[in-house]
């Protein structure tokens, strides 16, 4: 039988592809992957609309209780199903070769993701490098190489697309010390936090006289919901962006390289002024 990946694309239930959907509606068992991005429609409007159960696979069974994935995969046909595109997340990669190592066949169903939907800012695609993330900073622990990335595309004129952090089923460090099940509440990075960061960064850079690829007055855009109803764009300086509320997860950032005529065009209406 066939271990299936299946993408969900960004907004609601409907937005599964016809071929996704039939496979969902004909397979024994259906597992929504659950911490590497979220369905802002929830579990239960997939449930409704296919008509059936979907059991929630969070990291830990993901990655480390995969036998139990493919195990009914053996004789039955399994969904998996991930936001936006099965090969947005490296996990899924790794989920893959495992199925190959276990001689599980596998069958690969696409749909939009974050990588291509945000060309909804008017941005070309072609016109991006590589994609960087940035994570929640800690006291202790304020990681910033992902910005040499964001200097080098800047460099070669290039935009740089910013995903941001999500924490989902995460433990204290006294909780995991401890061996205690208890888990933090979800976190989702906004595109506020973000920019806040990349100030400091800025800030930084500055008093050790750093020399540094984008600064306060570089062009960003913050989105929030893409694919949603309520989808939101904001295009500003960088140094402006902490100011603007985008609401509800999920958030992304583009750090803006050379802008083409048209995408300036396009790109004004959502400046603010």
């Amino acid at each position: 039988m066939v271990f299936y990946l299946i993408g969900l694309g960004l907004g609601s239930p409907e937005d599964v592809t016809v071929k996704g959907l039939q496979v969902i509606k004909s397979a024994a068992e259906v597992y929504l992957e659950a911490y590497t991005s979220i369905l802002t429609c929830g579990k239960e409007s997939l449930e409704n609309f296919y008509g059936r159960s979907v059991v929630v696979a969070d990291r830990d069974v993901v990655e480390q209780e995969s036998d139990k994935l493919f195990q009914r995969a053996r004789d039955e046909d399994v969904a998996f199903l991930v936001v936006g595109d099965p090969f947005g997340a490296t996990t899924h990669s790794d989920l893959v070769l495992r199925a190959i190592e276990q001689n599980i066949p596998y069958k690969v169903i696409h749909n939009a993701s974050i990588m291509n939907a945000v060309g909804c800012c008017g941005l070309q695609l072609y016109h991006f490098g590589e994609t960087v993330s940035i994570v929640f900073w800690t006291d202790s622990w304020q990681p910033d190489s992902f910005c040499e990335k964001i200097d080098a595309n800047r460099e070669r004129g290039l935009h740089t697309l910013c995903l941001l952090d999500i924490k989902v089923k995460e433990q204290s460090i006294e909780n995991l010390m401890k061996g205690r099940k208890v888990y933090e509440p979800p976190r989702y990075m906004t595109a506020n936090e973000a920019c806040t960061q990349l100030l400091s960064v800025i800030d930084s850079r500055d008093k050790e006289e750093k020399q540094s690829g984008f600064g306060k007055d570089t062009l960003c855009i913050s989105l929030s919901r893409v694919g949603c109803d309520d989808q939101k764009i904001v295009a500003a300086p960088l140094k402006d962006m902490p100011d603007y509320e985008l609401g509800p997860p999920l958030h992304s950032l583009i750090i803006t390289g050379k802008l083409h005529p048209i995408e300036e065009e396009f790109l004004n209406q959502f400046k603010k002024p």
